[in-house]
């Protein structure tokens, strides 16, 4: 029951996470942002997360862990609800350029006439136009929120599970756990694809006279934060009801048992302990003097550091330069690349097991792969499409 709980747990908080960079592109319009902002902002769940995971990791072992990781994902609820929540306290989208423009220009009136109505339309617009950006910063607040609950699904999670699992058993469920969570990702970018369709202030507006592939256009960005917060809001309950502790597979249940009081500190608590004696310097100096380890932490920092840079701008990268909708570029990025992801996963474990791998083996094959689709990557700049012609800035005015 608690690999089930946890897997819901992993599945929602990959979902909420995924959604939020799949809306990148209709916040950043929404409140008029620049892309170093809307990146800030999406740091902010790694933020909150890094400043509390140490203090969360160490003293959750000590405590209840099913209902901390609850406690986690009720808290992701709230921060996912408040990210939503500024669409509630600012006025209807209204796009800056008129809709009626290309209609003023053939519409037959004279010049100095098309150019005070243009002048005059425009300024009424801007006149109107929501001077409450600044509320971005609740989106801010809340996905760090989300971040700081975060933080005792994963480490807790896992060492339940070390502590009260068969050593060959535990593998499995972990592996099971990392299969399930592959599942938000994918369901993330069809969420935020969806709501990608929906007009942002749909529920408040008649009629919509532009369409999601129009330049001005925003998506319903609010709607999919509500849906994720409830998700989360259903997988913190089951960790009320599990209990502090559970049989041991394969030893004799101890009524008594704690783990804080049994004689014996089993692999995730003793981790935790260990992160605040002083055996914690001598053992931090032991693995990072490791060759394997080390490089291994290393291209891990590289590979996370270029893939949540491509991942957060990749949507805003194919709607500019290919001409996508938002919601398409969601569906695209949901359908087919997350699940050879998926499928790169599998694979890698199937070639570890079928030919018994070592782990230097295992270092020399992700370093093929991963030089092959750097490589790969090379491609992408020969894939692009001209620019938009834009009077004054790509082309003369002449014309």
């Amino acid at each position: 029951i608690f690999i089930v709980a946890l897997s819901f747990a992993y599945f929602s908080k990959t979902l909420s996470g995924t959604y939020m960079k799949s809306a990148i592109t209709q916040i950043e319009r929404r409140f008029d942002l620049s892309s170093s902002v809307v990146g800030l902002i999406d740091g902010s769940f790694e933020m909150g997360n890094l400043l509390f995971l140490a203090v969360v990791s160490h003293f959750g072992a000590r405590l209840h862990r099913p209902r901390l990781i609850g406690m986690g994902c009720f808290l992701m609820a709230i921060g996912s609800a408040l990210t939503g929540l500024p669409h509630f306290f600012m006025r209807q989208w209204y796009p800056m350029v008129p809709n009626n423009y290309s209609n003023i220009l053939q519409n037959g009136v004279g010049q100095d006439d098309q150019k005070h109505i243009l002048i005059s339309t425009i300024l009424t617009l801007d006149c109107v136009k929501d001077t409450g950006s600044s509320m971005w910063i609740y989106v801010f607040l809340g996905n760090a929120l989300r971040g700081i609950g975060e933080t005792p699904v994963t480490p807790l999670g896992i060492s339940y599970i070390d502590d009260f699992a068969k050593a060959e058993n535990s593998a499995f469920y972990i592996a099971c756990l990392q299969t399930i969570m592959l599942l938000g990702p994918m369901f993330g970018f069809l969420l935020g694809s969806m709501c990608a369709k929906l007009y942002v202030d749909i529920g408040f507006v008649n009629s919509v006279t532009i369409t999601p592939q129009d330049a001005r256009w925003v998506g319903a960005w609010w709607l999919g934060f509500f849906v994720s917060s409830a998700i989360l809001v259903l997988a913190g309950v089951p960790f009320w009801f599990l209990p502090r502790s559970l049989p041991i597979q394969g030893e004799e249940w101890n009524e008594n048992f704690n783990v804080d009081q049994g004689n014996k500190e089993y692999g995730g608590a003793r981790l935790f302990r260990a992160l605040y004696t002083n055996r914690f310097l001598p053992s931090l100096k032991r693995l990072l003097c490791t060759p394997a380890y080390f490089l291994l932490l290393c291209g891990i920092v590289l590979k996370f550091n270029s893939f949540i840079g491509l991942l957060t701008f990749k949507a805003k990268y194919m709607e500019q330069q290919f001409g996508q909708s938002a919601s398409r570029t969601n569906f695209l990025i949901g359908v087919l690349i997350l699940p050879v992801v998926a499928v790169g996963i599998f694979l890698g474990g199937l070639l570890m097991k079928r030919y018994k791998l070592s782990v230097v083996a295992g270092a020399q094959l992700s370093f093929i792969t991963s030089l092959t689709a750097f490589l790969l990557l090379l491609f992408h700049f020969s894939t692009k499409c001209d620019n938009v012609p834009v009077a004054g800035l790509t082309v003369s005015y002449n014309g």
